[in-house]
């Protein structure tokens, strides 16, 4: 049996990628500093057969469980804090997992042979002047300003990650996630579907940052899985990197739309100034991905944010009924 690690893997995405990789007969590794993991997730995956919690930060040396583990054939880097409030909390943190954990990584990739994937960000595009974005994009990012410490941390991740490609060193993947929902976020994360969902269930004021007509494109989490595992094995030479999104592009005021369809909801809608650098329009270009993967997302918004709802309503404990609201 073949040994995978998922560094990040108690965290949103990493946990629905350690159970899908579980349940296709792998053995899995999951690392996680649990800074931005929600507990519940890690128990979810807790009775999963051959799966193991490692609790480490790969900002510092890679635990002895990890760097010896046997068979290891792929390693997923999922960590890093994904939402502005959690990285900018500790933005020297975001960076150096950026930079020294991909290293840490890259390394044991070199030395072990396994295959690597980065888990990159469309927001190395930055406020783009080009849209839909297409992978070949070198974006507008502001290497100053709040949001750097991510953008630019995961910009030097992929600079790296390509070199030890170039060099031989390691077989490597780079995905470039754009917007993701569904079960297990966290609900105070920051993030504009938790925001809406969560406000509106609790009845506090719903914010929309701007006037609301930016746009989102926005990825259901078990399509981004299918998205990752599908880059991870393919046969490509891993010297580009590949936008996995969804191309569905929707206003803020869309989705709010959306999410009051779902959630009866006492909370009054408020403005708010917009975030400093926060993009006006992200779209994928997908086009890359569904030549060279044979993937495009399967969920729409419509069909993945009552579902969404629905987990978050029993996360929050909230006594309104998202499906009768659906109805």
């Amino acid at each position: 049996m073949d040994t995978i690690l998922i560094a990040g893997g108690a965290g949103f995405i990493g946990s629905h990628l350690c159970r899908a990789l579980s349940d296709a007969g792998h053995r899995v590794i999951c690392l996680d500093n649990l800074q931005t993991a929600r507990p519940s997730n890690l128990k979810l995956l807790e009775d999963l057969p051959n799966f193991t919690f490692v609790e480490g930060d790969i900002v510092n040396a890679l635990p002895a469980s990890v760097t010896e583990a046997a068979n290891l054939t792929r390693i997923y880097n999922c960590a890093c804090a994904a939402s502005p409030p959690q990285y900018q909390a500790d933005p020297e943190h975001t960076m150096l997992t950026n930079v020294v954990g991909t290293n840490h990584l890259l390394r044991l990739a070199e030395r072990t042979g396994a295959r690597f994937l980065l888990t990159s960000t469309s927001e190395v595009y930055g406020d783009p002047e080009v849209h839909p974005q297409v992978e070949g994009y070198r974006g507008w990012v502001s290497c100053t300003g709040p949001r750097a410490c991510y953008d630019e941390g995961k910009r030097a991740a992929e600079a790296m990650t390509f070199d030890f490609a170039r060099l031989g060193r390691a077989q490597v993947r780079v995905a470039r996630i754009f917007n993701t929902y569904g079960p297990h976020m966290h609900p105070d994360d920051g993030r504009v579907v938790s925001n809406l969902i969560c406000q509106a269930l609790t009845g506090r004021d719903i914010t929309v940052y701007g006037d609301g007509t930016q746009t989102r494109s926005f990825c259901y989490v078990s399509d981004m899985v299918r998205g990752l595992i599908a880059l991870m094995e393919s046969e490509i030479d891993g010297l580009e990197p590949v936008n996995i999104g969804n191309p569905d592009e929707f206003t803020i005021n869309e989705l709010l739309d959306m999410v009051l369809e779902l959630v009866p909801t006492t909370g009054k809608v408020v403005n708010a100034p917009l975030p400093q650098d926060d993009p006006r329009r992200r779209r994928p270009d997908i086009a890359r991905a569904q030549g060279l993967l044979g993937w495009s997302p399967r969920v729409s918004l419509r069909e993945g944010l009552p579902m969404t709802a629905e987990w978050f309503a029993e996360e929050v404990g909230a006594e309104v009924s998202v499906r009768e609201a659906a109805e």
